[in-house]
C-alpha cells in the first residue's frame, strides 16, 4: 500500500437464525373429461366456481389468489389422427397469512369432485423483518472480528470504508420454501409450519490506527 495510506481490514462476516413462516401457499387444481369439449368446459366452470365460493367463506385468511393455469386439451387416439377426448384443468395458488384454518380450508378443497391439492409451502415475506435482522446480525459478526484482528497488531478500528453484501458460504438461502408436515383430524388437517432459514453474509472494509507490534504498515485481511 502506498507510504503515509492508513491500514486496512477487510473481513466477512455471517448470521443465520430460524423463525416461524409469515405466509403458506397452496395450489389447487379442478379437472374434467369426456367425449365432448363444451362438457368439458362447462364442468370447469362449475368446478372453479365451487373453489371459488368456498375460498371467499375463507378470504380473511387469505391475501392472495391467482388463476395460474387454465387449460382443454384433445386427447388424441393412438396414430395421432382425431381427438378421442378432451380433458381440461383449472389451477388457482392461494396464499395465506392466517395459519389457523388452513387445515380445514386444505380438507375441504381437497374433498371437493375431481379436485387436486398441492401445499402447503412456508414462506418468509421477501424483504420482511427477519431479513433485515439477520443482516445487522451479520455486519455486528464483521465489526467484533474488525476489532480482534486491529487488537492483534495493537491498533484500533478507526473508519468504517464500506459494508457490501457477500456471497453466503455453503449454498445458504436468504429464504426457503419448504412442503407442510400434517396429519389428518376429524375437522380437517392439522399442520405443522416449518422454521425458515435465514441468512445473511457481508464484506466489511475498515480502516485501522497504526499498529503499535508491526514494524512497517500491513494490511490485514
Amino acid at each position: 500500500m502506498a507510504s503515509g495510506s492508513a491500514p486496512i481490514v477487510v473481513v466477512h462476516g455471517e448470521a443465520l437464525r430460524e423463525v416461524p413462516p409469515e405466509l403458506a401457499v397452496f395450489s389447487v387444481t379442478v379437472s374434467a373429461s369426456d367425449r365432448d369439449k363444451t362438457a368439458v368446459v362447462t364442468r370447469l366452470t362449475r368446478r372453479a366456481s365451487e373453489v371459488s365460493e368456498l375460498l371467499d367463506r375463507f378470504s380473511t385468511s387469505i391475501e392472495r389468489r391467482e388463476t395460474t393455469g387454465v387449460q382443454v386439451n384433445p386427447d388424441f387416439n393412438r396414430r395421432g389422427e382425431r381427438a378421442q377426448r378432451y380433458s381440461g384443468t383449472v389451477t388457482t395458488t392461494v396464499t395465506v397469512s392466517d395459519f389457523d384454518p388452513l387445515g380445514e380450508l386444505l380438507a375441504q378443497l381437497a374433498s371437493g369432485e375431481h379436485t387436486a391439492v398441492a401445499g402447503p409451502w412456508w414462506q418468509l415475506r421477501p424483504g420482511g423483518r427477519p431479513g433485515a435482522e439477520v443482516r445487522r446480525e451479520a455486519v455486528t459478526d464483521a465489526l467484533e472480528r474488525a476489532h480482534e484482528y486491529a487488537d492483534a497488531v495493537g491498533a484500533r478500528v478507526d473508519r468504517i470504508v464500506e459494508i457490501a453484501d457477500a456471497e453466503a458460504g455453503g449454498g445458504g438461502h436468504p429464504m426457503m420454501m419448504r412442503a407442510a408436515s400434517f396429519e389428518m383430524a376429524d375437522e380437517g388437517f392439522t399442520l405443522f409450519p416449518q422454521a425458515q432459514t435465514v441468512s445473511a453474509r457481508v464484506r466489511l472494509t475498515v480502516t485501522i490506527t497504526e499498529p503499535s507490534v508491526l514494524g512497517s504498515d500491513p494490511a490485514v485481511s
